[in-house]
């Protein structure tokens, strides 16, 4: 597959002549990396290469420029930004070094094929776009999560495995790259996908620099952008909306992790016939009520009609109950302003709910283990919610990978005590090389092989699992209309550690809901 190079669209060309610094096949770099073929230059002079992990024996993709220094520190610079992000959907970033002559990122090796190559053979079909898009949003959610930006996202990034694992790679934000754009750009990932063109509005889209290799999106003679469903037949009326809601610059666009629930919603529902009359998410104008055009028939109002119906039910059900609190009660105090309703003295809006750290204590968190060996080992999960990363729990020291066999593996089991919303669940790890996954349930039986076995065996995987990750883990991809009280991080194996231990170090688990 094109591997992208850093922070821009890989173009097949032939490998430059050789000058000092120049890489060569079966060369070792950093005494860990050996190049093992060339895939192409992207059009910074940036060269892509395959290579192996000789420690962790693992393909590897290496992003090489010379020289280095000066001239390599903006590829250098994101690639340490990209490093302190971790998500499934987002291309893993190992290693970044500057020798001077030479500078190199290593990165995942994904076995698969750019969105751009996939679409060379035709369009794709509705519910394979909405997947991607989902899975693009949930890894830029991610790197908004943490107060950055991607500034990268177009179909030469985004990444789609022969496994169908969807990632993003090469982020390079700069100050013109915000979360709009970053928004606007998986818009522009679904109009690509679902009709081979990249909609050229530079203005909107992140990564518009250098990026005229990709086809316009047709055009009428005012030069207006034709929605997909004019370009081509069978794409559903609330996905052709929901593209060009994104593309169009007078409507505000939603944060994009409510993009990618609302997503993750058409994604899963996507065979499910009422979509197309209800339809999804829509946008509200920059500027309501000033000048904006009055909102077209159809899904808005079927929409609107039901959020009013939903506001009325809500302020009535306030009202009721206060008036069943304040029954027998001599307070002449004027009544509680529901929510949303101004105040007269002092009052505003209610502000919308944010994110926050769940608080969690030592008798909420137990270690889940399936093997027989039950000893001290189980002891001193408190250490994992203390507040300290420099503090944590480790297991046994094992023999070998996969806990050397002797059980399926081990992790920590949350009691949020009581069902709450779950934003994300964040692990920091003593070492990484880990492969582990978030699960969910409802039981939380007495600790001993039995219950431990019928905890892993029943609970469901939230997202994604992470195959070899690094020393931190964010877990995202929470159902914004379920709760959750009972949360398992699972390790199934691990590499070794700085010492050459098979050993688990767990230092801090947060849960934000």
């Amino acid at each position: 597959m094109t591997q992208v190079g850093e922070g821009q669209e890989a173009d097949e060309v032939a490998p430059p002549a050789l000058a000092f610094g120049a890489p060569a096949v079966g060369e070792v770099l950093a005494e860990r990396y050996e190049l093992a073929e060339h895939i192409n230059d992207d059009s910074a002079g940036r060269q892509v290469w395959r290579g192996v992990d000789v420690v962790l024996r693992r393909p590897v993709a290496v992003v090489l420029r010379y020289p280095g220094g000066d001239s390599a520190m903006e590829m250098l610079q994101a690639a340490v930004t990209a490093s302190r992000v971790i998500h499934p959907n987002l291309v893993g970033v190992y290693d970044a070094i500057d020798e001077e002559d030479r500078a190199y990122v290593v990165r995942e090796w994904v076995d698969g094929h750019s969105l751009r190559e996939l679409v060379t053979d035709g369009p794709l079909e509705p519910a394979r776009a909405t997947s991607i898009a989902h899975s693009v949003a949930g890894a830029i959610a991610a790197v908004h999560a943490t107060g950055m930006v991607h500034g990268n996202v177009h179909p030469g990034t985004v990444m789609v495995g022969d496994d169908g694992r969807v990632v993003l790679a090469d982020a390079r934000a700069d100050g013109a790259d915000t979360i709009e754009t970053d928004a606007r750009a998986v818009g522009g990932v679904l109009y690509f996908a679902l009709t081979g063109a990249w909609p050229h509005v530079e203005a909107n889209l992140s990564g518009g620099r250098g990026r005229s290799a990709l086809p316009d999106g047709v055009r009428d003679a005012n030069g207006t952008l034709a929605a997909p469903r004019q370009v081509r037949a069978g794409v559903p009326a609330y996905l052709d909306d929901l593209t060009m809601d994104l593309l169009d610059p007078q409507l505000a666009v939603p944060s994009v992790d409510v993009l990618a629930a609302e997503l993750g919603r058409l994604n899963a529902a996507a065979e499910e016939q009422y979509l197309d009359n209800s339809g999804p998410l829509r946008f509200a104008t920059h500027d309501e009520g000033v000048g904006a055009p009055a909102p077209p028939t159809g899904t808005r109002k079927i929409v609107a009609g039901v959020a009013a119906l939903l506001v009325i039910a809500l302020i009535g059900l306030y009202f009721g109950i206060n008036a069943l609190n304040d029954k027998g009660s001599t307070d002449t105090a004027a009544p509680p302003t529901p929510p949303g309703v101004s105040s007269p003295v002092g009052g505003g809006d209610t502000p919308a709910a944010q994110a926050q750290k769940i608080a969690i204590d030592a008798s909420s968190v137990r270690i889940v283990s399936t093997g027989t060996d039950r000893g001290e080992e189980l002891d001193g999960a408190a250490a994992v919610v203390d507040g300290d990363v420099n503090k944590g729990w480790e297991s046994d020291s094992y023999n070998g990978p996969k806990f050397a066999n002797l059980k399926s593996g081990m992790g920590v089991l949350i009691d949020l005590k009581e069902p709450r919303t779950v934003k994300s669940v964040t692990v920091h790890l003593a070492s990484g090389g880990v492969t582990a996954e978030l699960k969910s349930g409802d039981i939380n039986p007495a600790s001993s092989k039995a219950a431990d076995d019928q905890i892993v065996n029943t609970y469901k995987i939230v997202g994604e699992p992470y195959e070899r990750a690094g020393s931190n883990m964010t877990f995202s991809a929470f159902d914004v209309t379920q709760k959750y009280q009972y949360l398992l991080f699972w390790v199934t194996d691990m590499d070794k550690n700085a010492k050459g231990e098979y050993r688990l170090g767990i230092q801090e688990i947060t849960v934000q809901g």
